[in-house]
């Protein structure tokens, strides 16, 4: 049997599901890999579903979404590639540093604990989470003008729309006031954190030069941190794109470049 990984693993990050994965699950089942984009658990249902019941969202913690999706993961017949947008991107580099995975890719990644890199556009895209304390224990959706502005900057506001209706639902509040606010200031290893000095699969860190949200410094920080590990560990700027490079014009050059650098990345 080949040890090349045969199987991609899509994980979405918060304000989406599976869904935003759409375009890229029909691209590389072309190049006849099996792909799977595993929901969040909960997530299972369509994004109308979600809008109209978000309780689910709201509930959810990290530890069950990373347990889920390791079981996902352990039960395939070889190690994966593993993809995360985003949040998504955060929990890419909990799986490998669960030892899971043959090479890992984390576009417009959310910090892992220890990054402090807090750029202005991060904090407004956030801000709307974190205005009112009482959204810790709701499910925060962005309105289609913080959409805009946080994920897909570089389109038009009829464009952005378009997105945000297909695709856009709420996000767990606590996760973004509890990873995005407080994790650098508990004492001890919070959710996020990650052994930064140990091995693991090879990881690519995809940035986009426009992203608001998750901009390029939070994805180069992120990667610093790695250096002490003898994993192989890389980042790549897309210049011009923005969050929504996932689904924006031109996502097959993301999707292309991701899969060409893990395949040939990839170990054993």
């Amino acid at each position: 049997m080949s040890d090349t990984p045969d199987t991609v693993v899509l994980v979405h990050g918060l304000w989406m599901t599976p869904r935003s994965w759409e375009h890229w699950v029909a691209h590389y089942r072309a190049e006849g890999l099996t792909v799977l984009a595993p929901a969040y658990p909960g997530f299972e249902v369509e994004v109308e579903a979600l809008r109209a019941d978000p309780d689910v969202i709201a509930r959810l913690t990290v530890p069950e979404t990373v347990d889920h999706l390791a079981d996902t993961i352990k039960s395939l017949d070889r190690p994966p590639v593993i993809m995360g947008h985003s949040f998504g991107g955060l929990l890419t580099q909990l799986l490998l540093a669960r030892g899971l995975g043959a090479a890992g890719v984390a576009i417009d990644s959310a910090p892992t604990e220890g990054v402090r890199v807090t750029p202005l556009s991060q904090a407004r895209s956030l801000f709307p989470a974190l205005r009112n304390p009482a959204n810790r224990h709701r499910a925060v959706a962005f309105t289609p003008e913080e959409f805009h502005y946080a994920f897909t900057n570089t389109l038009t506001a009829e464009e952005s729309r378009a997105v945000w209706d297909r695709y856009a639902i709420a996000a767990p509040g606590h996760w973004v006031w509890e990873y995005g606010l407080f994790a650098n200031f508990k004492p001890g290893a919070q959710e996020t954190w990650v052994d930064y000095r140990a091995d693991r699969a090879p990881l690519l860190f995809i940035a986009g030069e426009k992203d608001h949200i998750m901009p390029p410094a939070v994805n180069r920080s992120n990667a610093k941190h790695y250096d002490r590990s003898p994993a192989v560990t890389e980042v790549y700027e897309f210049p011009g794109r923005d969050h929504w490079t996932c689904g924006a014009p031109g996502w097959e050059a993301v999707a292309d470049h991701a899969l060409e650098w893990a395949l040939r990345h990839a170990v054993a």
